[in-house]
């Protein structure tokens, strides 16, 4: 007799999608989308449409793929809206995990759903190093944090400034251990292990902490007081790292206005809640949940998990594509909002 969950009524499906999508945001009602390019390339953001549509946004340009960078992604790893009502959307200046860096390509670039247009572009190049993977972004006031999974870090940006210093450089609390979904060990096209550094971020509703983990799990916490001062030394800032709580290989995180953080076990198709009082209870387990990804609170206190089956693409399975289409992104009521700090 199985021992797999049953499919939970309260999960609804609101996205069906012909391509792997990871990144998942809504700003005043509309929904944007992230394709990481994972199963084939093409257009890397989109909004959704009412109708069923996709768009490219913030048009066809930005999605052109052009190399070197001008004014177009080279690889969207994911996006958000921030606590401005802005559209964040994270460049990894990477074409893929494991490649190196396009010159100019790590950026955080920002949209303004008002008019959809680029607003800002925030280079990353100074913070960067050759086999680096920008990968996620949490904000905190006038300072942005972003995760290297691709060489172990984390990066602090100063948005009035648009300085960007690298932390924490290779520190154990930054470096993967292999990763397992489904209960067996990943592997690339040529059999290697895979290991993803540093994903996750969330900081704590009151802006103290900012809790983050290799995507393999094992999550640590810092003060963001540490972090925000450039005048702390590399030894004394690793000296302010605390070990949070023992995590399985996650897929992605979210964190409500109480601090309990949702984070994806990709081991076995579940989401946990971890409280502030690092107590972890399952939120939902549902086998429709393959590899959720970067999760998404809105405003009405409901969380978006896009399926992503990441695991089942040939650069995670060693070169064997799997993925069963369409891949999903489900939607649940939770029972607090996001925190302002975050987003609104």
């Amino acid at each position: 007799m199985s021992t797999r969950p049953e499919n939970d009524p309260r999960l609804t499906p609101v996205c069906r999608e012909d391509r792997v999508c990871t990144g998942v945001t809504t700003v005043r009602g509309r929904v944007f989308l992230s394709y990481p390019s994972a199963d084939r390339p093409g257009v890397q953001v989109v909004e959704a449409l009412p109708g069923g549509g996709r768009e490219p946004y913030p048009d066809a340009a930005w999605n052109a793929g052009n190399q070197p960078p001008d004014s177009a992604f080279v690889h969207v790893n994911g996006l958000r809206a921030g606590p401005d009502g802005r559209l964040w959307i994270i460049d990894s200046g990477a074409p893929q995990l494991g490649d190196q860096q396009v010159p100019g390509g790590a950026r955080l670039i920002v949209v303004n759903p008002a008019d959809d247009r680029v607003e800002r572009v925030y280079h990353l190049d100074e913070a960067v190093h050759p086999g680096s993977y920008v990968d996620d972004v949490r904000f905190h006031g006038p300072t942005a944090y972003l995760t290297d999974a691709g060489a172990a870090g984390l990066i602090v940006l100063d948005l009035d400034s648009g300085r960007a210093r690298r932390v924490l450089d290779g520190h154990p609390s930054t470096v993967g251990a292999p990763l397992v979904a489904d209960g067996r060990p990943l592997r690339d096209p040529d059999g290697a292990e895979v290991r993803l550094h540093v994903d996750q971020l969330e900081v704590s509703p009151d802006g103290r902490w900012l809790y983050y983990q290799p995507a393999s799990g094992g999550m640590s916490r810092i003060g963001t007081r540490w972090l925000d001062d450039p005048s702390v030394s590399a030894d004394e800032l690793a000296g302010q790292v605390e070990r949070w709580c023992d995590t399985p290989s996650t897929g992605g995180t979210a964190i409500d206005a109480d601090g309990v953080i949702y984070l994806s076990d990709v081991e076995r198709r579940r989401v946990l809640a971890l409280a502030p009082d690092r107590s972890v209870r399952t939120l939902v387990a549902d086998p429709r949940l393959s590899w959720v990804d970067a999760m998404w609170i809105d405003s009405d206190a409901r969380l978006w998990m896009p399926a992503a089956q990441l695991h089942l693409t040939a650069g995670l399975n060693g070169g064997h594509p799997a993925v069963d289409y369409p891949v999903q992104i489900y939607r649940m009521p939770v029972e607090t909002g996001p925190p302002a700090v975050d987003h609104s």
